[in-house]
């Protein structure tokens, strides 16, 4: 009988405690990869979640840098290799993957991969995803496959807990959703009301001044100053309705975070490949967190809506005695001042009322066929 020396042991107690922590979905993907490819010793490993289009809505790997990846290209479908381990349900250990009947399909600038292991993850009668090593790092005869009988095993305990880690983070964010729309809505609710209220009282405030200019201009006059405080009122509830609305997700996890998981929830969502980089950055004051945060949200809706862009990145690091945001794509480009000419903004107007004020700076570099990068700079952080 094999023994697994005792630093394997340590491995997997490592990658379950790793998987039991609350944690986003695409986290936890990113975890049970990790996790995986360091406990078998393997050059490569992947995870695919399948989509209901023949396809994988997510699919993450570990030891690819993001130039291969970029390379590689869209991600995968559900063909080859790659089906058997969602539509068979059973574990795949192959010698040499590109000598199976069904190798077929890989992009040009895919690794070189040779010995193979993958099995589903599955809860109950569904299948949550599928995952894959390859290239154990082991001495082994030409023609032999490096993982074993002990590391399928292995592998299929970690799928185990894989699977029920991805369905505690499915919950996780059903409930933080859940939490968020329930707060929204009553917001929304208290808004209305307050709102409606003072807006009802100045239009019968306004029709009596209306009424009473001509026969009675000392009244009118006391009227129009009611209806200048009710306005006022109504200004310091929407301001007070604006301040509570500021994403909890602030609050609870700061800035960097926030943009971490709202960018992967956008990487899922777009075809563009969505990516971010947080370096060096200190907790700021709460207003210059929600402006960098409402100008990336603006940047990143026109870069995905409007620029046809395949990658755009998204970097927040100190820099000098501030902080730095800065999105970019690889989108169409636009001309800045023939659009500002046009009347056109695409939030640009409001993206720099933002920085102004918290006491930042935006700049905007653009032009057909190159791209936008769009600069939020402010001090602190």
């Amino acid at each position: 009988m094999s023994h697994r020396p005792p630093s394997g042991l340590a491995a997997v107690s490592a990658a379950l405690l790793a998987m039991s922590r609350p944690l986003e979905v695409r986290d936890v993907l990113k975890t049970i990869v990790a996790s995986a490819r360091e406990l078998l010793d393997a050059e490569y490993a992947a995870l695919g979640v399948p989509d209901d289009h023949g396809g994988f809505a997510q699919f993450v790997v570990d030891g690819v840098s993001d130039e291969q990846w970029r390379a590689i290209g869209p991600l995968p479908r559900q063909h080859g290799v790659l089906a058997a381990m969602l539509h068979e349900a059973r574990p795949e250990r192959l010698a040499d993957v590109r000598k199976d009947p069904r190798f077929e399909g890989w992009p040009a600038a895919h690794p070189d991969m040779s010995d193979f292991l993958g099995l589903p993850i599955r809860d109950g009668d569904a299948t949550l995803g599928a995952l894959f090593l390859a290239n154990k790092r082991c001495p082994k005869p030409e023609g032999s496959c490096g993982f074993t009988a002990e590391d399928e095993e292995l592998l299929s305990i970690l799928a185990q807990h894989a699977a029920i880690a991805l369905t505690n983070a499915r919950l996780y964010e059903r409930s933080r959703e859940l939490t968020i729309a329930e707060e929204r809505s009553r917001l929304a609710h208290e808004l209305h009301d307050a709102v409606s209220q003072k807006l009802f009282s100045l239009r019968l405030t306004a029709q009596a001044a209306t009424a009473l200019i001509d026969r009675d201009p000392v009244r009118a006059k006391g009227e129009l100053h009611q209806v200048a405080a009710l306005a006022a009122e109504a200004v310091d509830e929407l301001r007070a309705a604006v301040v509570e609305l500021r994403p909890a997700a602030l609050d609870e996890d700061g800035l960097v975070a926030t943009l971490r998981t709202q960018i992967q929830v956008l990487d899922r969502a777009h075809t563009a490949r969505v990516t971010f980089t947080g370096k060096g950055v200190r907790a700021l004051p709460a207003a210059q967190e929600e402006a960098l945060l409402r100008v990336s949200q603006e940047a990143l809706h026109n870069a995905l809506r409007h620029s046809g862009a395949a990658h755009v990145d998204v970097t927040l690091t100190r820099h000098g005695n501030g902080t730095r945001l800065r999105i970019t794509d690889d989108g169409g480009g636009f001309d800045p001042e023939a659009t500002r000419q046009a009347g056109r903004h695409l939030g640009l107007v409001s993206m720099r009322d933002r920085a102004s004020g918290v006491g930042g700076r935006l700049t905007v570099e653009s032009a057909p066929g190159k791209g936008t990068t769009i600069e939020m700079e402010i001090p602190g952080g």
